[in-house]
């Protein structure tokens, strides 16, 4: 099936992947392409005639410093609507005949603008009236820059106190341009302003569906492999889980998993990785004990960059080993050529990975990037243009569990980034517990006014291991012991979280079994930090 598409043009925002998710949760097909493409890629890309409109995101840049990135002219002469965000607004103004300057007050967070004009793009769109009646909207900012007069054709649609030109429309050209963020979930009418723009503006088909995707995935996964053999490292998450179900109802035999048991999986986690993928799904599953191998190589390490770099890179070593011994076997399996990966967008953007390459790194991702060049085996991520809903239903379409699919997410690296500083076997055990009694007690806990366990209303929920002791008393003797943290964080995207406000009830059972019955534990805390400015992972 061709899909209408929608393009957006990444300027190294770090939330550019949320513009496309937005469009996507309107069932619109989108592309994220990085801003410095050449007018002739543009004029190609929109050939086909799907191209149904272009957004231009936001930037940490300016756009009157001389190395900063314009919109390649050809976007302005398709004929198609064009969104700009932030940057894009900005960069759409200069180019256009506007004028933008360094702003003397910059604006960071929450902000009320008011809408002028009736554009299709805001019309009947506010989150409250003024006592004049002024449309109201409550968004976020985040620019220091400011357009300080339109260029030709355009009217004002968007205004604040410190910014009076927040928003700016040249409708006869289907020309649109907002200072704040749509994409974010703090700008409470951003979703609809996108759905305007995509659904109404645009005119696109709403007809990206993930049941229907497992069609069009398994087709371009058949065409990529041909008759082939792949080799997937399977941790039993939701990303390494689904593609290892999208990939072995497309090729079947051809597909070989490699569960790597790296000594920092949860509790009982290999068991139960084994019993679904070998047991249930048929597939062809080996399992790897190389714990010794990883927390060998992990001693001594402190430095979170270098601990993710180690994992990385042994799995690789282990994926190279593992590929020679099936060739060696001369079982009829011919050799592995790809390596598949469960690598979605959130990886890409956070590694500084977008196609842009402009986005700046927060933290490396072990299956992002490629493989090194010695390890002879091509690239299959078949999840790479997803996010994680769309993983998870696209995970339901296959017919996984819905427990399984629905699964918190978990760090390639495992808890070698839960557990801070040095990575020891001991501190590795006691984490597996204390993290069993955790998720245990929010999936025992329900709610009363949802109905739903606090696993359910939590997004992901975890313990960190703090290599620190503090003084405790059991009994009537002194206790010497460790430290941990609880993390538990709601959010619909990934990209921004709040701390989830659990039963004090709930904390203070799980703190007294953690303490009671994982000895060398004897303090336990909640982690209320909310992303940004914290991540959500502690390394």
């Amino acid at each position: 099936m061709q899909h209408q598409k929608i393009l957006i043009l990444d300027f190294g925002s770090q939330v550019t992947q949320l513009i496309a998710r937005r469009v996507r949760e309107a069932h619109v097909y989108c592309e994220v392409h990085p801003c410095d493409v050449t007018d002739d890629w543009v004029r190609e890309y929109a050939a086909d005639g799907q191209l149904k409109g272009v957004i231009l995101s936001g930037s940490h840049a300016s756009v009157y410093e001389e190395s900063t990135d314009a919109a390649p002219a050809a976007v302005f002469e398709l004929g198609v609507p064009v969104l700009g965000i932030c940057y894009g607004m900005q960069t759409m103004a200069q180019q256009l005949g506007g004028k933008v300057e360094s702003g003397h007050q910059r604006e960071f967070g929450y902000a009320e603008v008011r809408a002028h004009g009736h554009t299709a793009l805001l019309k009947d769109i506010a989150d409250f009236h003024t006592p004049e009646g002024h449309g109201m909207l409550k968004v976020w900012m985040s620019h220091g820059d400011k357009v300080t007069e339109l260029p030709p054709g355009f009217k004002l649609m968007a205004s604040t106190p410190s910014c009076p030109i927040a928003g700016m429309a040249d409708e006869a050209r289907g020309f649109y341009a907002l200072q704040f963020h749509p994409e974010v979930t703090h700008t409470v009418q951003g979703r609809a302003m996108l759905e305007r723009f995509v659904l109404d503006i645009c005119a696109t088909r709403p007809d990206w569906v993930m049941r229907d995707h497992v069609a069009e995935a398994v087709q371009k996964i058949r065409e990529q492999v041909g008759d082939e053999e792949v080799i997937l490292g399977l941790s039993g998450g939701v990303d390494s889980s689904v593609a290892a179900a999208l990939i072995h109802r497309a090729i079947g035999d051809q597909l070989t998993c490699v569960f790597v048991d790296h000594g920092l999986l949860r509790l009982n986690e290999g068991d139960m990785v084994m019993e679904m993928f070998e047991g249930k799904l048929n597939a062809k599953v080996i399992r790897v004990d190389a714990s010794e191998l990883f927390l060998g190589q992990l001693a001594g390490v402190t430095d979170p960059e270098k601990k993710r770099k180690i994992i990385g890179g042994l799995f690789v070593d282990v994926f190279k080993a593992e590929a020679a011994k099936l060739k060696a076997a001369g079982n009829g399996v011919k050799g592995a050529t790809f390596l598949a990966q469960g690598t979605i967008y959130p990886d890409v953007i956070e590694s500084g990975g977008a196609k842009s390459k402009k986005a700046v790194t927060i933290k490396s991702h072990h299956n992002v990037g490629g493989l090194p060049e010695q390890l002879g085996l091509k690239l299959l991520e078949p999840l790479r243009d997803l996010f994680k809903d769309e993983v998870r239903e696209l995970g339901v379409a296959l017919g996984l569990p819905h427990d399984m699919v629905y699964r918190h997410p978990f760090p390639g690296p495992g808890l070698g980034v839960r557990i801070l500083g040095e990575v020891k076997p001991e501190y590795a055990k006691l984490l597996q517990r204390a993290d069993a009694i955790f998720i245990e007690e929010l999936r025992s806990t329900i709610d009363p006014i949802s109905g739903k366990s606090w696993y359910d209303l939590t997004s992901q929920a975890f313990t960190v291991f703090l290599p620190v002791k503090s003084v405790g008393v059991m009994g009537d003797g002194r206790t010497y012991d460790y430290v941990v943290a609880l993390r538990a964080v709601c959010t619909s995207d990934f990209m921004t979280a709040d701390w989830a406000e659990l039963p004090y009830s709930l904390l203070k059972r799980v703190s007294g079994r953690i303490i009671n019955e994982v000895r060398g534990i004897n303090r336990v805390t909640y982690d209320v930090s909310s992303k940004p400015p914290a991540t959500i992972e502690w390394e």
